[in-house]
């Protein structure tokens, strides 16, 4: 999983990388190349299951963070490069300084959603005059699947010329597939990171609230934080970052967690478990996703000798206190092939190759 974090100048993006990454950056980018931060996703869980059962080893989900240079609006924009590069993530989170004097972080994300739209109009150009082409060659009788593309892509421009981003349009599963190659930079989820005061930190909840109803809608979400304050906590060991939280007002629950799983939930994934004394771990799916094809991502042997999944929730793995006990107070399930994995599964996959 890809994350690209952009912004304007002075917004707040490498504070923000620093607190995801704790505190730890690789060396790299600069210029018109991005910083890369392979960061594990906190998830207190997993911690309590690990906890549970006593793992050796814990397994997080990972997620590759791209630190981009300051993008720039108006009449130059983003070097080409910069876009290129971008067009590769699955996610993009656009941080945006919320605090001080001359601040109207509306316009920062207008501007910038203007600019990734712009964008996207030559895509969709380019492809229209291309397939306008093909279309002149082809019986009227044979033209259906281009016929179809042409319009949605008739639909996708006359939405970026009115400034519409391409997640706000509600396309279907066809027609997102239709559009997988192109990789529309406005068709991507979006997170929208408000940088406020150390001062405002505590009231992040009340901020999201307010902010969802200029900039929420489709596969889009907000986050309000401190980056700076966050930043310098996540350098700090775990007890002396919990009591430099309270020192400085900030939320009990760090911001990376909240953040990085509100990432988690805008690319439609669920997270499912496996707890067992030698590794516990962490799986993502999309949501939807059936038994066979989840014990697929543990691995691909016991995809193909599936026989059923014991499944039970984790919270109900943590109050049984074993697998045993839950089994005992018939809290664990016993599912087939075609079971629909839920958000907090925890599973024990039985298969025979």
């Amino acid at each position: 999983m890809d994350a690209a974090i952009v912004g304007l100048q002075g917004s707040g993006k490498t504070s923000l990388l620093k607190a995801l990454a704790a505190g730890h950056l690789p060396s790299g980018g600069g210029g018109n190349e991005a910083l890369l931060a392979v960061v594990k996703v906190p998830d207190s869980r997993l911690d309590q299951l690990a906890t549970l059962v006593q793992a050796r080893k814990t397994t997080y989900l990972e997620l590759r963070l791209f630190d981009f240079p300051a993008l720039s609006v108006g009449k130059k924009g983003p070097p080409p490069q910069l876009l290129g590069q971008l067009s590769t993530a699955d996610v993009v989170i656009h941080v945006v300084r919320a605090y001080g004097d001359d601040v109207d972080a509306a316009r920062d994300v207008a501007a910038l959603d203007l600019e990734l739209a712009l964008a996207d109009l030559g895509v969709v150009d380019r492809r229209i005059e291309r397939l306008t082409a093909e279309l002149r060659s082809i019986p009227a009788g044979q033209r259906g699947v281009r016929e179809t593309e042409m319009n949605l892509l008739r639909r996708l421009k006359e939405a970026l010329e009115g400034e519409k981003p391409v997640r706000s349009l509600g396309l279907t599963a066809d027609e997102t597939g239709m559009l997988s190659g192109f990789n529309l930079l406005t068709g991507k989820p979006l997170l929208v990171v408000l940088n406020v005061a150390e001062s405002d930190a505590r009231r992040a909840a009340e901020i999201e609230d307010e902010a969802r109803a200029s900039f929420g809608g489709t596969s889009t979400d907000v986050v309000a934080l401190a980056a700076g304050a966050e930043a310098d906590v996540a350098e700090l060991p775990e007890e002396e970052a919990e009591e430099f939280r309270k020192e400085m007002g900030l939320p009990d629950e760090p911001a990376a967690e909240r953040l990085l799983q509100a990432i988690i939930k805008l690319l439609g994934l669920i997270t499912f478990y496996t707890a067992g004394p030698q590794d516990t771990h962490a799986w993502s799916i999309p949501a939807g996703t059936q038994a066979v094809k989840a014990a697929g991502r543990i691995h691909s042997d016991i995809e193909r000798g599936f026989i059923r999944a014991e499944v039970l929730d984790w919270k109900e793995l943590l109050d049984a206190g074993t697998h045993a006990e839950a089994k005992k107070r018939g809290v664990m399930r016993v599912e087939g092939k075609t079971y629909e994995v839920r958000d907090g599964d925890v599973i024990n996959v039985l298969f025979n190759v």
